[in-house]
């Protein structure tokens, strides 16, 4: 489990520019929010083979003095919370603040339980780093001077705090079956944890949460044994709204990097009013919310096993072709990602709710599946001879050889004369084909093209 550190600060001391030298804008992912705050951001860092994961926590734009305090209060208490190491940035530059005097009250109290990394920010050469002294006076240790607009000390900072943190490849690998109940607020995750673990088939026993505000279960079904990851909300209550949805989402990122599938828990009511406008279903238009797209994006860009669940059908008026019309609607929307498997259901009614851990379960064996290499090369190449690659430039493509080298998640490698000339059409033609022939419903899949001649 990748380790979470929070950069916090007041408004302008350079906390978005330090966030993007040490992610990287390529890696960025933006949690857009609207009211009291801007753009909050979150992503991963990698340095000397150890990862971790950084929240920027933005800053307010204060109506008062009174809003801003209770605002920066907010922040800084979920960024404790939540995080495992703090960066409180402070400007050199322009020296101190009273504000910085107030988070440094609130950060010393946790300085025994949180590695706290106080950073003079705004000192670009070496002659200057004599401005982070006046900072000493906040008792949080000495100021490590920097500059995050031109990478001044930027890989020395990352060497303090990465200096406690694990290589990736030393963490132990952990084979237990992992199922991350996911989902908006509201559409029914705990609701439907509830339902599958008051089963009487399922042996439950109640874990501590291993992630911060989740709450693990272990089950057995049929065998299999089973934690269930359910990211319910905030245990804590805050006045700031937008934090409590911006800090949710960085636990469903953290709950969807720990899992092997993702049930991702969809709100049948709000998801079809637009269908509800049309006299006929067929003609309706309609879109996923935002934040369940971002979600499936995640789940996508991680290689998890996904099932989309659409709960509180029962509230819904609805003939026998109305499931297969939104599975479609909702297939058209994402484009790309053909492969998801749905389940229609009611968390209140218990109606298919046996379902969820059976497909989920499926999705798993079929995201650890292995296929032969004699079958693959038997059913694809056969394919490929009746629909060749195009030629490039005059040039015939041929691939010659395919292999499967992974699953969970799945990796086939094609080896071709000329890779470059694999065109993006034809590898959605080539992984159409897999699927139709083998399967891998509900997860993403890899296709490699190397160089092989003759």
């Amino acid at each position: 489990m990748e380790k979470i550190v929070a950069i916090v600060g007041r408004p302008n001391v350079g906390k978005s520019t330090l966030f993007n030298r040490l992610v990287g804008k390529q890696n960025a992912i933006v949690h857009s929010q609207s009211g009291v705050t801007r753009d909050r951001n979150y992503g991963e860092v990698e340095w000397t083979g150890k990862k971790f994961f950084l929240i920027d926590t933005g800053g307010f734009v204060p109506d008062s003095d009174e809003q801003f305090e209770k605002a920066i209060r907010s922040q800084v208490k979920l960024a404790i919370d939540e995080a495992d190491e703090i960066l409180f940035v402070v400007d050199a530059k322009n020296g101190m603040h009273p504000v910085d005097k107030e988070l440094a009250d609130m950060l010393r109290k946790h300085s025994d339980s949180k590695k706290i990394i106080l950073v003079a920010n705004k000192i670009d050469i070496v002659e200057r780093t004599s401005n982070a002294l006046e900072f000493y006076s906040l008792g949080l240790g000495e100021p490590f001077a920097m500059s995050a607009i031109n990478g001044f000390n930027s890989g020395d900072l990352l060497d303090i705090v990465t200096e406690d943190f694990p290589l990736t490849e030393d963490e132990p690998e952990d084979n237990t079956i992992k199922f991350a109940i996911i989902g908006k607020p509201n559409a029914g995750k705990s609701s439907i944890a509830n339902a599958l673990l008051n089963e009487e088939r399922n042996i439950v026993t109640d874990i501590p949460g291993t992630t911060r505000d989740t709450i693990d279960s272990n089950l057995t079904y049929y065998g299999d044994d089973i934690v269930l990851i359910d990211t319910a909300g905030l245990r804590k209550k805050t006045k700031v709204k937008e934090s409590i949805e911006f800090y949710s989402t960085i636990r469903t990122y953290k709950a969807i990097e720990r899992c092997n599938v993702a049930i991702l828990v969809i709100d049948a009511i709000p998801l079809l009013e637009e269908l509800d406008k049309s006299s006929d279903i067929k003609l309706a238009t309609f879109k996923l919310d935002k934040q369940d797209i971002k979600i499936i994006e995640d789940v996508v860009r991680l290689r998890k096993g996904l099932l989309i669940v659409i709960n509180k059908w029962d509230l819904v008026e609805k003939d026998s072709n109305t499931a297969k019309i939104v599975e479609q609607k909702i297939t058209e929307h994402l484009k790309s990602y053909t492969y998801l498997k749905f389940l229609f259901i009611s968390a209140l009614t218990k109606q298919r709710i046996h379902r969820v851990l059976e497909d989920a379960v499926a999705i798993y064996k079929e995201r650890a599946k292995k296929v032969k290499t004699s079958e693959l090369n038997e059913v694809l190449l056969n394919e490929i001879k009746s629909t060749p690659p195009p030629s490039l430039r005059g040039k015939e493509i041929k691939i010659n050889y395919i292999t499967q080298i992974k699953s969970s998640p799945p990796v086939f490698i094609f080896f071709v004369n000329d890779p470059d000339g694999i065109e993006d059409n034809y590898k959605r033609f080539l992984e159409k084909k897999l699927r139709e022939k083998f399967g891998f419903r509900g997860i993403p899949i890899d296709l490699v093209f190397r160089r092989k001649n003759n």
